[in-house]
């Protein structure tokens, strides 16, 4: 959410919108400024055409983003191209921390890991020609200390609750004191990684309040107490909540990113044009960067194929058109993202709940994935398994031997035994029930009741073909050992909003798949505390308590003991099976216009059209 990346499929709303009059308005090819000698030659300007996911426009501005919000379109697509989170993540298609393009230089940590000082990088300044400076740091962190409920990355216990302090000891300096010694690395890749400097002039409540700028006094700003901070997000808040004025909005208008907002669809079709002042070390070389929401992939993939997009994606139902379009003059490059995926069940379900809550019955559910044939026959080769929350379809120095090879392979042989071992009568293609209730190692587990039947829905996002299969097999595979499992497919919104946390008698909902499962950021260090520590906005029911336990291990472990307290973690996560895990595949498999060259996907997920040019 972690800005909580979904499949490029399945993401937050974004109404339609007639993307070919759009397109027709921004044009689609490059437009030279300068002469080039060469057919290689660079050329500065151009257009480029980026297509949005079907229902994946961004809807909210703010970089504080609720939980409702956090996703890969708002954040990764959208905010970061104005506004630049303190320490930027991504290295070219590397999944490490790139400090040549932070805001601020490597943190020291000192007096135990207990004190931690950050060094802004002076050269960079707001396009209203303030500073990005240390009392742009305070002002995020006091907006965030009291409006924490309201971030989409909040865990409790975890930041900011771990800050006892914070201060601006100078125009370039911050010093954060902790409530404990920290794991230096999950520290700056988890809890740092989620500040965003935030302009003096958006500190006020109100658009007909004056802008603060560096000369006004500090204690005269409003979020200097936590009651005008609440007053500060509400207004911000509901700014952000009126997409029609995002490109003229004298809040928004005050960037420090490579780009600025031309104009906004409340469709979410948005243009950028590069921000003049920006400080960075790589400026826009492209004279537009345009984001086209699209109402299907079919409308998307006709787009594509007219030649007005120069960085879409080809859906997977049309994998086998990658020839015609390198004919077309598109590069095909799948986009991987640093995650994994899975879908979840509903340990609280008033019958289910507790079959659910028993390991025995977590494995055979994952022994009916057959996630190699899957990736084969649904997929195009294009997916890796998943067998833990530490990913593996990206090169890094977190998974361990188990998270790539797992536990539990595909066997309904297998799933069968462990119900018949543990009280169940397996009646295949039929309804396997409880016949021995209680807690001995050979009955049904704690509050399974006689006579349980195992039957139960499985809701999953419509619009990709791939994902229907993989449910239609794992239901047939459920079968033949009387697992009855009801299929029903919704648009992702409905599907991500079932699995709100509930209890009770209408908690009833079973299993719960949106379809792309989670991307760390900017929770960047695998260690799943926004997914599976107790109490957190955007996870999900924990299963044991030693969950909780080696999670905190991972976030406090010397550097020397960080890697062996991930893979304690990591380990119990593939033997627990807290969530049923499926093959990941690549966020999209993008199509590149062959002339656009510089694009490096980034594994977070992060758009940097800074970086692309064209060539003749």
């Amino acid at each position: 959410m972690n800005r909580k990346s979904f499949s490029k499929k399945f993401k937050t709303l974004g109404a339609p919108i007639a993307a070919a009059v759009l397109l027709a308005a921004c044009g689609s090819t490059p437009s030279s400024t300068t002469t080039a000698s060469s057919t290689s030659s660079k050329v500065q300007g151009g257009v480029v055409n980026f297509a949005e996911g079907p229902g994946a426009a961004p809807n909210y501005i703010f970089p504080l983003t609720p939980g409702t919000n956090f996703s890969t379109s708002n954040l990764s697509f959208f905010q970061v191209l104005m506004y630049r989170p303190l320490y930027w993540f991504g290295n070219g298609t590397k999944a490490e921390i790139n400090y040549s393009l932070s805001l601020a230089q490597p943190p020291i940590y000192t007096n135990g890991g207990k004190t931690v000082t950050i060094n802004m990088n002076p050269k960079y300044k707001w396009s209203n020609g303030e500073s990005v400076d240390a009392q742009d740091v305070v002002f995020w962190m006091n907006l965030l200390k009291a409006n924490k409920t309201n971030w989409g990355g909040y865990v409790p216990g975890a930041f900011p609750d771990n800050v006892v302090s914070y201060k601006a000891t100078s125009k370039y300096q911050v010093v954060l004191t902790l409530d404990a010694s920290y794991n230096t690395t999950w520290f700056t890749y988890n809890e740092l990684s989620q500040i965003t400097p935030l302009p003096l002039a958006w500190d006020r409540t109100s658009l007909s309040a004056p802008a603060p700028t560096s000369s006004t006094p500090v204690s005269s700003l409003p979020d200097q107490t936590p009651s005008g901070a609440v007053s500060v997000y509400n207004f911000l808040n509901a700014q952000s909540g009126d997409l029609a004025t995002y490109a003229t909005s004298p809040i928004w208008s005050v960037v420090d990113g490579p780009w600025k907002l031309k104009s906004f669809s409340i469709q979410g079709a948005a243009v950028f044009v590069p921000n003049p002042t920006y400080g960075g070390p790589v400026k826009p070389s492209i004279s537009s960067f345009n984001e086209i929401p699209f109402t299907s992939n079919a409308s998307e993939f006709n787009v594509l194929t007219s030649g007005s997009l120069q960085y879409g994606y080809l859906p997977v139902s049309d994998i086998s058109q990658e020839t015609r379009l390198a004919s077309l003059g598109y590069t095909t490059s799948p986009w991987r993202l640093f995650g994994f995926d899975f879908w979840v069940e509903n340990f609280n379900n008033p019958v289910m709940g507790p079959v659910f809550r028993q390991l025995y019955f977590r494995q055979a559910l994952q022994h009916l994935v057959d996630q190699k044939q899957w990736i084969k026959s649904f997929l195009h080769g294009l997916a890796v398994p998943t067998y833990s929350p530490v990913p593996t379809g990206v090169a890094n120095p977190f998974a361990d031997t188990l998270s790539k090879t797992g536990m539990y392979s595909f066997s309904v042989a297998e799933a069968k035994a462990l119900l018949t071992s543990h009280g169940w009568k397996v009646v295949p293609n039929g309804v396997s029930t409880c016949v021995s209730p209680g807690t001995a190692a050979n009955e049904c587990g704690p509050g399974v009741a006689a006579g349980t039947p195992l039957s139960f829905p499985l809701l999953f996002a419509s619009g990709s073909s791939s994902l229907a299969q993989e449910m239609q097999a794992y239901k047939s595979a459920a079968a033949q050992i009387g697992i009855q499992i009801s299929l029903s497919e919704a648009p992702f919104s409905q599907v991500i909003s079932s699995k709100a946390p509930c209890s009770g008698p209408t908690c009833t909902w079973g299993m719960v798949n949106w379809g792309g499962g989670w991307s760390y950021g900017p929770d960047y260090s695998p260690t799943g505390g926004e997914l599976f520590a107790s109490g957190v906005r955007v996870g999900f029911s924990k299963v044991v308590p030693e969950t909780v336990t080696l999670i905190d291990a991972t976030h406090t472990a010397p550097p020397a003991q960080s890697q062996a307290a991930l893979d304690a973690y990591q380990n119990f996560m593939v033997k627990e099976a807290p969530v049923v895990y499926q093959p990941y595949p690549p966020y999209q498999t993008s199509e590149i216009d062959s002339k656009l060259k510089g694009v490096a996907q980034s594994p977070y997920g992060n758009l940097t059209p800074e970086d692309w040019y064209f060539v003749k």
